[in-house]
């Protein structure tokens, strides 16, 4: 089940492990797959204990022979990224977009008051106001004004977004 590195742990087996900041790849599973352990919060579609600065605790295990420090026994919590939601649903988003956005309802749903206000004065726009805030929710361009994520099912459509800037950039192939 486990894949680790046999010199590394034969050298921590009887031993005592920092776990959360020694341990290799393949010397734990995150997160924990026991059965009665859920991490994921239903309401939030996120782990358990997501903040503000897009960070969770997770309960993990080390493979067999791994005592923790943190915890005495072979499970430890490590900080997974996370998105942080605030009750924004993407699903009421976009259908408040697409049948009333002409009104603004989903620019006061996302907390926009002053753009609700000035589509729900001009009909949307003239309702090409209307069509831009489709895309816009519809890509995750425009999210909730308190910098929250959207409530996306867990496994669902999320987007992530991929900068680039002058620190970026390809790494040479051998066979370029």
């Amino acid at each position: 089940m486990f894949v680790y590195d046999s010199v590394y742990l034969q050298n921590t087996v009887g031993y005592k492990v920092d776990c959360s900041s020694t341990l290799r790849m393949g010397q734990y599973i995150c997160p924990d797959p026991a059965p009665n352990y859920t991490f994921i919060d239903p309401k939030t579609q996120q782990p358990e204990g997501c903040t503000k600065e897009n960070k969770a605790k997770v309960r993990c295990l080390a493979a067999e022979g791994i005592t923790c420090k943190e915890t005495n026994s072979s499970t430890f919590y490590l900080e997974v990224p996370c998105k942080w939601t605030n009750g924004y649903s993407f699903e009421t988003a976009m259908l408040l977009s697409i049948f009333l956005g002409m009104f603004g309802a989903d620019r006061f749903y996302l907390g926009y008051p002053a753009i609700g206000l000035l589509k729900f004065c001009t009909l949307g726009c003239s309702f090409l106001g209307q069509l831009l805030d489709i895309i816009l929710i519809a890509t995750q361009v425009v999210g909730p004004s308190d910098g929250s994520y959207y409530i996306i099912p867990y496994y669902g459509a999320g987007i992530e977004v991929i900068r680039s800037n002058n620190e970026t950039y390809k790494l040479p192939q051998d066979d370029w």
